[in-house]
């Protein structure tokens, strides 16, 4: 059966387009915006990648893989055991560094979360340097999960401080209550050390002082505003920060036989510490044995203190970042995941 057609009316006017809506422009503007930012995003991605993969082929290259190896299976079993569980009590222990920030900051993200992204920045940091480790990874992950560039900063900054604030404390008061040993050849005394540590102490006091004094106010500083902590907040970030660095110590120390006394050990880590932020080397590879080879193998073989340090490294270091890059992964995809329903929902 044809389709019926009818003639058109001559007298009727086709219907007249009417004019462009006036915010048809404004729509296309904010669309083509969209599409820029979005590749400009996948853009960034594909950076951010690219670094941290070329800093991670830097950091393995500078690695004698088969040393390490080797220092691990030669450590007794009761002694890998113990620096394995003070390894991964300071890495717990580090992860609550970002819940003081969540308390500074006031976003809701869970504890859960919070944690795993700390754990995920400070392993990295550690292999990889704090520019894209502990700040650019931070970044990545808190944005995917809604905070705002602002908030992430404060969250940065609070835990750089209570990391170093303890830091202070802790290396103060070994250099003044115990100063270093030093190798007879270096025929120095050990009152720079204390002076230094004075110095130390004084900063770390100071700034509990000022919380307890000004504390849970904001300032205006040039234009800038500064949020000062209460002074039980303070001195909360000084004590995990100095457990941690002790912590640490503890790992090497265990590895070393518990050759050398355990406040040596705790004060050449500090020592090493900052001469590997100094020397902005990643991870402080070679800085950071250099140190305590020169402070302490007139105590202890040079042979055995590298043993031990390489085992430090597998057991604090790469061990952890293994951790770190598969927990990476799977939040990558989960954001994406999420990002997609958001997307179907129209919510994106």
């Amino acid at each position: 059966m044809e389709p019926r057609t009818y003639p058109r009316d001559p007298g009727a006017r086709r219907p007249e387009r009417g004019p462009p809506r006036p915010h048809a422009h404004g729509e296309d503007q904010h669309r083509r915006a969209r599409q820029g930012w979005h590749w400009a995003k996948r853009g960034f991605s594909i950076l951010f990648f690219a670094a941290v993969a070329a800093l991670l082929v830097r950091y393995g290259r500078n690695v004698d893989w088969e040393d390490v190896l080797d220092s691990v299976r030669t450590l007794p079993a009761p002694a890998l055991l113990a620096a394995i569980l003070l390894a991964a009590a300071s890495h717990l222990l580090y992860s609550c560094f970002d819940l003081i920030g969540r308390r500074y900051t006031g976003h809701n993200l869970p504890t859960r979360t919070v944690m795993a992204v700390n754990f995920i920045s400070y392993a990295f940091n550690l292999c990889i340097g704090s520019i894209v480790g502990g700040v650019g990874f931070r970044y990545r992950l808190y944005s995917r999960l809604g905070l705002k560039p602002g908030v992430i900063t404060r969250i940065v900054s609070m835990s750089m401080l209570t990391n170093w604030l303890g830091y202070k404390l802790l290396a103060g008061f070994l250099f003044v209550v115990h100063p270093l040993a030093l190798p007879p050849s270096w025929h120095m005394g050990n009152h720079g050390l204390q002076w230094i540590g004075f110095a130390l102490m004084a900063v770390s006091l100071g700034y509990i002082l000022a919380c307890h004094w000004y504390g849970d106010r904001v300032w205006t500083v040039r234009g800038h505003e500064l949020y000062l902590p209460p002074w039980r907040m303070a001195v909360l970030q000084m004590l995990i920060s100095c457990i941690n660095w002790s912590l640490m110590a503890g790992v090497i120390y265990v590895l070393l036989g518990q050759k050398i006394a355990y406040a040596d050990v705790l004060t050449v880590l500090l020592i090493g510490a900052i001469a590997g932020v100094v020397a902005h080397v990643p991870a402080g590879l070679g800085v950071f044995e250099f140190v305590f080879v020169a402070l302490l193998s007139h105590i202890v073989p040079e042979s055995r203190l590298i043993g031990a340090l390489l085992g430090y490294r597998a057991i604090y270091y790469i061990g952890p970042l293994i951790v770190a890059g598969l927990m990476y992964l799977v939040m990558e995809v989960q954001a994406k995941k999420q990002r997609r329903a958001l997307r179907r929902a129209g919510r994106v």
